[in-house]
């Protein structure tokens, strides 16, 4: 054979044997935690920053995570006063057949009695009753099935794209599921759109006919942080909770989320070990914003300036070494031309990492209207802008 075919064979040979023997590259660590639990999400809630996330789109039954939506659509339809928490809500033998079911969890009303709504929300969140979950269903739109189009609906409508529900209360059903951060999303939907609701996922226990029904999500027993917000469970899915929690002092606000863990008290601990770590690592602060002028010109407008103002806060969630290093920049449209709806945008701040990496942009925004001028006024400021812009 060749001498210089012998060597090249030879360093073909040698480069296989040591790719062999080199230690192979270590996968990125997706679950650092060690969380005993199929997924798993954290994020903050006014910011949205997500801190922690595993398999967090894995399809999985939401169990009683189902009643976070219909809890949801009870309290929109309060907001927008179509019922009202006194409101007499009757019991269907479909609701109380739930009631009498000794293998799921349930509030005890009765066939035939009419329950005050507000009640029903305490048996919803704080019971987690099945029986619940089906009266209001039916008391919101005439029968569950149609309840549950609109609970499909609103899926839709927030962009939960793996989620779909079967039932108002989530006992188990085909072609019903959720991920942990569909769950995330739909709690935060509910603290910034219903804080009201904290009310009833913060109460330890509630009593209903003379029966004490305590809380299932064990975290607002041992974690004075925790305010809410649900527990579910199924034997084929595991042990989920969904809990919020934040600190007297500082600005974070946290969702932790744990689906599927082994038992109960697997579930807390899990997640307080999961919200301990957000707290430890992350902060939320408000970055202060750079000064904005009072008013901007206007051209073509019946007047020459407008007010401005920023449409939004300033806060950031950042890793809590960087805290302190956040910088705010604003940018404004140099030609503002009428005529201008109130709210129009006229430029932003956008927040910084300490690498300039963009974190946030905040919308500047006109604090009023400002309608077209008169023909004159019109014209002159043509002339104007046709100057500037030689």
């Amino acid at each position: 054979m060749n001498p210089k075919k012998l060597v090249s064979l030879f360093l073909a040979t040698l480069i296989l044997i040591l790719a062999g023997n080199a230690p192979a590259q270590a996968a990125p660590e997706t679950n650092p935690l060690n969380l005993a639990a199929k997924s798993a999400f954290l994020m903050d809630v006014r910011t949205g920053r997500v801190m922690y996330a595993y398999n967090e789109e894995e399809r999985i039954q939401p169990a009683s995570l189902a009643k976070i939506l219909t809890f949801d659509m009870a309290l929109e339809a309060l907001e927008k006063k179509q019922i009202s928490l006194e409101d007499e809500v009757p019991v269907s033998e479909k609701a109380w057949r739930l009631s009498m079911d000794q293998g799921v969890s349930r509030m005890f009303i009765e066939v035939g009695d009419k329950v005050k709504l507000e009640d029903l929300l305490y048996g919803l969140m704080v019971s987690s009753g099945n029986d619940a979950a089906v009266a209001l269903a039916e008391f919101l739109a005439g029968t569950e099935d149609d309840f549950v189009r609109q609970m499909n609906a609103r899926v839709a409508q927030l962009g939960l794209t793996d989620t779909r529900f079967s039932n108002a209360h989530g006992l188990e059903a085909p072609d019903q599921y959720t991920t942990a951060k569909d769950m995330a999303r739909l709690a935060q939907h509910l603290i910034l759109n219903h804080p009201e609701g904290l009310k009833y996922t913060s109460s330890k226990q509630f009593v209903f006919n003379g029966i004490p029904q305590n809380n299932w999500n064990k975290l607002l027993f041992q974690d004075p942080r925790v305010n809410g917000l649900k527990t579910g469970h199924l034997a084929s899915a595991g042990y989920h909770l969904v809990a919020t929690a934040k600190e007297k002092e500082g600005e974070t606000y946290l969702i932790g989320v744990v689906m599927g863990t082994a038992s109960e008290d697997l579930r807390a601990r899990e997640a307080e070990r999961l919200l301990d770590w957000g707290f430890k690592n992350f902060s939320t602060v408000e970055v202060p914003p750079p000064a904005l002028p009072a008013t901007l010109p206007v051209y073509k407008g019946e007047q020459g300036t407008v007010p401005v103002k920023l449409q939004g806060d300033t806060l950031a969630t950042v890793p809590r070494e960087d805290t302190g290093k956040l910088k705010a920049a604003v940018e404004l449209e140099e030609l503002v031309v009428a005529p201008l709806p109130a709210g129009s945008q006229v430029g932003q701040v956008t927040i910084t990492s300490s690498q300039g990496e963009p974190l946030k942009s905040v919308a500047v925004v006109t604090a009023g209207e400002v309608k077209r001028g008169g023909f004159f006024r019109v014209l002159w400021d043509s002339l104007r802008l046709l100057f500037r812009r030689l």
